[in-house]
Formats: C-alpha cells, structure tokens, sequence
C-alpha cells in the first residue's frame, strides 16, 4: 500500500458505502474498509473514529456551509432570508453527491444506532445554526426556534430528494419547504 493517499478520506467513505451494502453495517470492519479503499486500518483511524462516523464524516462542512452563508448575508436581509440562504448553501453542498446520500440514508435507515447519530449530526447543526442566527442579533427564543424549523424543513426536503423520481434539485426542494412553511405561518 502506499504511504502517499490522494484523497483517502473520500475513498474510504466510497469503500465504507460499497461493504456496508454488500456485508451490512455489522459485519464490516474498518480494516476491510481500509483494505477496499487501499489504505491501511492506521490511516482509516486518521480520519475516522470508528466505521460509524464514515457516514458522518461530511457534516462539518455542510454545518459551516450552512453557517457562513447565514453569517454572510447582508445585515438589511431579514433572518428568515438568511436562513434561506443557509440552507440553499447546504443544499447546494449535498446536490452532487445524490446517489452516495441515497445508500447513506438506506443504511442509516437499516440502525437504530445510526439513526440516533443522525439525530445528534441535526441537533449539532441547529445548534449552530441557532449561533449564527443570534450573531445576527435574532434574540432567544426566537433564534433556537428559527434553527429548529430549519433543520426540519431541510430533513423534509432532503427525504423529498432521495425519494423523488423526477430528479429535481435539493435547493429547488427547500425552496418548495420554505414556501410551504411561509404560506403555513401566514395562516
């Protein structure tokens, strides 16, 4: 095996994907991860914890795409459309890896264990979005409450996405969320 490994992180979570559907999650090592990918059980352990936070292993940076547009909108843009900004800059992260997302969300699906993992990546992410939202000046309670709709209609549009057989775009799938919640909240 080489000691130089251009970019590993990403063949790893490639070859974690392929074992995990083929094995299942249970049965698949990190040493056979790191085998498949090329690499050595060493270097899977440098950019992982544990075979589970492969599946997570993104979430840092849809977080910080989603917080740095938030953050970035002009200071006159009203908070619900700094959110839409942050969560178009997330979705716009995620749109190219559809087809690795969808055999992500099957196996996290499949794990109770993973599932709650997803649930702790969202309330991370709310979490932080609510940091930017108050960074804004948006007061408590209504800054965790934003953040919380957020990450709502960004798991709607998300499920939307994996499961729509018309192959529309995840940012014109959060827009549609974002509608739906704006006529709901005008009721």
């Amino acid at each position: 095996m080489s000691r130089w490994e251009p970019d590993g992180r990403r063949r790893l979570q490639e070859a974690a994907l392929a074992l995990f559907a083929e094995r299942g999650f249970e049965s698949t090592t990190a040493k056979q991860i790191a085998e498949r990918a090329g690499l050595t059980e060493r270097t899977f352990f440098r950019h992982f914890g544990d075979k589970r936070e492969v599946l997570f292993g993104n979430e840092d940076a849809v977080t910080e795409a989603l917080v740095s547009a938030v953050a970035s909108a002009p200071q006159a843009c009203a908070p619900l459309d700094s959110v839409a900004a942050g969560l178009q800059a997330a979705a716009d992260h995620m749109q190219p890896r559809r087809e690795s997302l969808r055999r992500h969300a099957a196996i996290i699906a499949a794990h109770p264990e993973l599932q709650e993992r997803e649930l702790i990546k969202q309330a991370s992410m709310s979490a932080a979005l609510a940091g930017a939202l108050r960074g804004r000046g948006v007061a408590e309670p209504t800054a965790k409450l934003a953040a919380e709709v957020s990450i709502a209609v960004m798991r709607v549009a998300f499920q939307r996405w994996l499961e729509d057989a018309d192959d529309r775009d995840l940012p014109q799938l959060v827009r549609e969320a974002l509608d739906q919640i704006e006529v709901f909240a005008a009721r």
